[in-house]
């Protein structure tokens, strides 16, 4: 009688169905893994845009820069202004507007066009009463924050960062 190494086809078939199963449940978290990782991105840019800020306003004694792009001149406080891309919602762009500067809506305008660029406030005043959208609360000077009005993994609004 000869021996026969190997494996006996329900073997075979119970190995392939705990991978199965543990694909079945690993892939979900690995996709929502990645979409983390994306978020904690953009909010690490963020964060490095807005130390930049507050070491610009030590640097001068109390006063934000009127242009967000002044930060990048020379070097001195960020090397360049990092994009933002808010996964599944929004491409990726390096444009920040001036609270000024969003187009026809005034105040507000950095609510309503959920575009997913920076909004700098650059201007001393808030919205006047009742400009601000619902949910949303005044901007002050020097503020960076992200005209998205969709939420993260943990259900946060973009404006709120």
């Amino acid at each position: 009688m000869k021996d026969k190494n190997g494996f006996t086809l329900i073997e075979l078939m119970i190995v392939v169905a705990i991978i199965g199963i543990l694909a079945a449940v690993a892939i979900p978290k690995f996709a929502n893994l990645i979409r983390k990782s994306s978020e904690g991105q953009v909010k690490g840019n963020l964060g490095a845009m807005k130390s930049a800020l507050s070491i610009y306003y030590a640097d001068m004694e109390g006063n934000y820069p009127d242009d967000i792009y002044s930060l990048t001149i020379g070097g001195k406080y960020i090397s360049a202004i990092s994009a933002v891309k808010i996964p599944d919602y929004h491409p990726g762009t390096t444009i920040i507007r001036h609270n000024w500067n969003t187009n026809m809506f005034g105040c507000g305008g950095g609510y309503m066009l959920d575009t997913g660029e920076g909004i700098y406030w650059n201007d001393r005043g808030n919205c006047p009463s009742g400009m601000t959208p619902a949910g949303q609360r005044d901007r002050t000077l020097g503020e960076l924050w992200i005209a998205c009005s969709h939420t993260d993994t943990k259900g946060t609004v973009w404006t709120n960062y």
